[in-house]
Order: C-alpha cells, then sequence, then structure tokens
C-alpha cells in the first residue's frame, strides 16, 4: 500500500509519467552523477501548439485522450535511459540524463518533431498537433535543477515566438527577452483594465471610382510611456499567453459600435471588417460573441466582415465549414485574409461560404516588376471573378502597383497610396464625401 501510494506521489494520474517532483529528483541525481563522471545533462521542455484551441472546440474528454497519446508517441521515441515527464497541463519534460554532447538532445527533438507529423487518432478523428521545444544543458546553461529547468522554460518561449513546431536551445540573451515579454504581457492586462486600445480604420476603396466600399478596423495601443504601438509587437505576446481572446472581443465590439455611431448620426456607413486570430476563431464562446456583440450594438450583421487567413481556414476544415456556415446564417460577411501565402486547396475553397479575397501585401508589394507576383495576382482577380467573389488588393503603395491593378480591372484596393489608417473621426469625415478622388 505505502508503494502504491509513493507511486501515485510521483506520477501524474492521466498519463502515468513521471511528475514534476519525480523529474526533479532525477534531474538532481542526473546533474550529481555529471558532475562526477564530466558529462552533460540536457533537459527538453515540450509544449503542445494550439492545444487551448483542441480542448476548447471538441472537449476535455478528448483532450485528455490526445494528451495520453501524445504520452505514449513522446516515450516511444526516446531512449530507455532518458526520463518523460508530464509538468502539468499541455506541457512535458524529457530528461536526457547522460549525453556527450549538445547535438544529441538536438538528434532527440529533430526525432519527436517527425513523429509528430503523422496525426493523434483520438474517439474516431484524426487530430494534428506540433510541438515547440526549448533545451537547455547542465552546465553550459546552469548548474542547479532550478536554472536548468528555467531556462529549458525560456527557450521553449522562443520555440514559440519562432513560428512553433521546432525546437530551440537556450542563450543567455533569452533570458532578457524573456523578462521584456513578460514586461509586455503585464503592461497588456493593464491596457485592457484602463483601456489603452484604440481603433483605427483603413478605407477600403473602388479602384475605377473612388467610392468607399468598406472599412479595415486596426488595432493600436496608446502606451501612456511608449505613445502609440502598432500591433506587431504586442499581438503575438498576446496570443501566446492567452489576451487575444478578450482584445479580440474589445476591437470586434468597438468596430461594431463604432459603424453603429456612424449610422445614428446620418452618416452612409460601409461594412466593416475586423481581423480574427486562430485562438479566438477556435474559441468556445466565438460564435456567441460575435452574435451578443451584434446584438448589444444594435449593428445589422451585413456591416460586419470578419477575416480569418487560409491557414486557419484549413487547419481543420471541417470544423471551419462548419463555424463559418453559422456565421453566414448571422448574416455575417467572411473574408479569406492574406490570399495566396497559405496552402489553400481550390477545392476547398469554393466550400467556404466567402465573400471576399483580399490579395495580400506581398505579391502586391513587387507586381510592376516581378512577373511571378503579377500572374498570382492576375489569377485571383480572375478567380474572384469567376466565383462572385469581391476581390481587394491589400497594401497598395505606389502609382504603378495602382495602375497595373486597375489594367487587370481588380475591383478594389487599400493601402497607403489611397488612406493611411484614420482615426474614427477623420473617417467619419470621409464618409460625408462617400469617395475620394484616386491618383490618375
Amino acid at each position: 500500500m505505502a508503494l502504491k501510494m509513493e507511486h501515485f506521489a510521483q506520477h501524474d494520474f492521466l498519463t502515468g509519467l513521471p511528475n514534476r517532483m519525480l523529474l526533479t529528483e532525477r534531474l538532481s541525481q542526473a546533474i550529481g552523477l555529471a558532475n562526477r563522471h564530466r558529462k552533460q545533462v540536457a533537459l527538453l521542455f515540450l509544449d503542445l501548439d494550439f492545444f487551448k484551441n483542441i480542448n476548447d472546440s471538441l472537449g476535455h474528454a478528448v483532450g485528455d485522450q490526445l494528451l495520453q497519446s501524445v504520452a505514449n508517441r513522446l516515450s516511444a521515441n526516446v531512449r530507455a535511459t532518458d526520463t518523460v515527464c508530464r509538468q502539468g497541463g499541455d506541457e512535458f519534460v524529457i530528461l536526457l540524463a547522460e549525453i556527450e554532447r549538445p547535438e544529441d538532445a538536438a538528434l532527440i527533438a529533430e526525432k519527436l518533431l517527425a513523429a509528430f507529423v503523422a496525426p493523434h487518432l483520438v474517439g474516431g478523428q484524426e487530430i494534428h498537433v506540433t510541438l515547440s521545444i526549448g533545451i537547455s544543458v547542465f552546465p553550459d546553461d546552469g548548474n542547479t535543477v532550478d536554472t536548468v529547468m528555467q531556462n529549458a522554460d525560456t527557450a521553449m518561449y522562443h520555440a514559440k515566438s519562432d513560428g512553433r513546431n521546432n525546437y530551440q536551445f537556450f542563450r543567455s540573451d533569452m533570458n532578457t527577452r524573456a523578462v521584456r515579454r513578460l514586461l509586455v504581457e503585464s503592461s497588456l492586462r493593464r491596457a485592457l483594465k484602463q483601456e489603452e486600445f484604440l481603433v483605427h480604420y483603413q478605407p477600403q476603396f473602388e479602384l475605377v471610382s473612388g467610392r468607399i466600399t468598406g472599412v479595415e478596423a486596426l488595432i493600436r495601443w496608446q502606451d501612456p510611456d511608449l505613445g502609440l504601438i502598432p500591433p506587431g509587437p504586442f499581438i503575438p505576446v498576446a496570443e501566446e499567453c492567452g489576451l487575444i481572446v478578450p482584445i479580440g472581443r474589445w476591437v470586434l465590439r468597438e468596430a461594431c459600435r463604432q459603424t453603429q455611431a456612424w449610422l445614428d448620426s446620418g452618416l452612409p456607413a460601409v461594412p466593416v471588417a475586423v481581423n480574427i486570430s486562430a485562438v479566438e476563431f477556435r474559441h468556445k464562446e466565438f460564435l456567441a460573441g460575435v452574435s451578443d456583440i451584434l446584438r448589444e450594438t444594435g449593428l445589422a450583421p451585413g456591416y460586419l466582415e470578419l477575416e480569418l487567413t487560409e491557414s486557419i481556414l484549413m487547419h481543420d476544415v471541417e470544423s471551419s465549414i462548419a463555424e463559418l456556415d453559422a456565421l453566414k446564417a448571422m448574416g455575417v460577411k467572411l473574408a479569406v485574409d492574406d490570399f495566396g501565402t497559405g496552402y489553400s486547396s481550390l477545392s476547398y475553397l469554393k466550400k467556404f461560404p466567402i465573400d471576399i479575397l483580399k490579395i495580400d501585401q506581398s505579391f502586391v508589394r513587387d507586381i510592376a516588376i516581378d512577373a511571378d507576383d503579377a500572374t498570382i495576382v492576375s489569377a485571383v482577380i480572375g478567380m474572384g471573378r469567376n466565383l462572385n467573389l469581391r476581390v481587394i488588393a491589400e497594401g497598395v503603395e505606389t502609382q504603378d502597383q495602382f495602375a497595373f491593378l486597375r489594367t487587370r480591372q481588380c475591383p478594389e484596393g487599400q493601402g497607403y497610396l489611397f488612406s493611411q489608417p484614420l482615426l474614427a473621426d477623420d473617417f467619419g469625415r470621409l464618409l460625408v464625401a462617400g469617395k475620394k478622388p484616386l491618383p490618375k
């Protein structure tokens, strides 16, 4: 009985793997042995990418079964002398008790990434999940249990911020960046509470007439010390720490509230487009949240456009179709953002009930000088016309780009050549005119 109690105290109930207590004990022993034999010890800190999305959309029972499948696959792909531990949640740690050189840890990490290419079969459905792996090595990255573990954790966060589905070795400069990231996270929490965010509005124009056809809502952060901050530096941190859901909800509500305010004041308001991240789209309360915001603000659904990237939609096609159908049933318009940059299949594109294709600015940038980009842009314009979709070219900044798009009969465009993102009052004044003279 005592042995059984000891086993339960040292092992994770769900997966049967050693828990943090047993790992700490084994890591301490491994460091002691490595010290005496002048060997090295490596610690791999693993986190499942977007596991929360799976839990939220498919439920905790499926999430638990996936964690068990992950535990089995990890154990099957390490050496008998290694320890696979479940740290908690969707975090796992692997102790490589004796290695000759850091490259040995890299080989294990590469083997694990390759092993997770195949889907997990859970409850009769295939679930794809990838790993972000941080590696720290004793004694180079620390000579205590706590330091080695903390540095592996820090390296894992850098694997996430580097695009996920990769591994990173700890580097000393990472601690500085980790502190900075924590500072940004705490500042974002304050910003939400103290309403430091605001929305700028970038108009979209018909390229023949100059008529305003829509507007994109773009978040900005008015930090009391640093001033106005664009989304690039803080949105990735918000996604990592889970703040993207309340921040995204705030942007959606504010864009809807402002559009209804323009309508109430008698202005000829146009549909407002709001970007939706993968984390928001897969959140279990996303659909209810959109419905609630439309009801609260009184905005007719036809005035709201939700922009989603190809990669979000293709991550789980069947789930995406169901979600999009529900949004369409509400009367909301749907746009595929950054079109052409993902891995879309045209057969699936026909299944998605979308209204708008947005040509990514990476293609628009060189259309006047790069034949491949010119061909892609022309093809998207033609495809949109054949599928009866609105097509909007993003990032139009030069006269040459504009001339090319108008020659190819691209219906709409947005970009700094026409207008930078505007404060709500400035865009309201533009709405009074209803159109703007475009470059000749």
